[in-house]
């Protein structure tokens, strides 16, 4: 058997330190294990230092696992793609929930192992405040009542509340709401309504 040459037992070499570097990364992959570290390129050179062929084992991308939880239909922990974006982990988990705020979270963010993803949910808070309607109007005196006053009660323009005060000065005083009833453009109705905000 002719002896083989310097050039060709490092191309062998090359072929098999190559081949043991896959078979370890298979059975790594197998057990579970971590991925083999980056990639290894080896180049066989011939007698004068030149490079003369070339292997190289390349190591895929990884993957990333998040956990998405808020207002989502399937929160939980989910593995994607290394490169997968926020919206990405969104849609694995269900998308968004009615009454997501999904436009508060960066859905083009570039997603990192072990991140957390939270869609906020956009349920109004309760207000603690008691509305107008549901605070009663405090009663006006009838003998105090400025003409600001009377305008406030329903049914009472600044006219007709000028009309009172000048009456109730005429008068020297008021003792009951039922003296209004004198005072031209009063009706039933707007007497109804003095009797509710106003007191002697």
């Amino acid at each position: 058997m002719a002896e083989l040459g310097r050039t060709q037992i490092l191309v062998y070499g090359a072929i098999a330190v190559a081949l043991l570097l896959l078979g370890a990364r298979w059975l790594r992959a197998s057990d579970g294990g971590a991925p083999a570290g980056p990639g290894v390129e080896f180049a066989a050179q011939d007698g004068d230092g030149d490079e003369d062929s070339s292997f190289s084992v390349q190591e895929s991308g990884g993957d990333v696992v998040v956990h998405v939880a808020g207002a989502v239909r399937a929160p939980g922990v989910y593995r994607l793609p290394e490169g997968a974006r926020v919206t990405d982990a969104v849609e694995r988990a269900g998308g968004p929930v009615r009454g997501a705020a999904a436009d508060m979270v960066n859905l083009a963010a570039k997603l990192a192992d072990g991140q957390q993803v939270v869609v906020p949910s956009s349920v109004p808070r309760a207000s603690t405040a008691a509305s107008p309607a549901s605070v009663p109007d405090a009663p006006i005196s009838l003998g105090t009542a400025t003409v600001e006053e009377l305008d406030t009660i329903e049914g009472i323009g600044p006219v007709t509340a000028q009309d009172i005060v000048a009456f109730r000065d005429e008068s020297g005083g008021l003792s009951s709401v039922e003296d209004l009833d004198e005072i031209s453009g009063i009706g039933p109705a707007t007497m109804e309504a003095l009797r509710g905000r106003l007191q002697p």
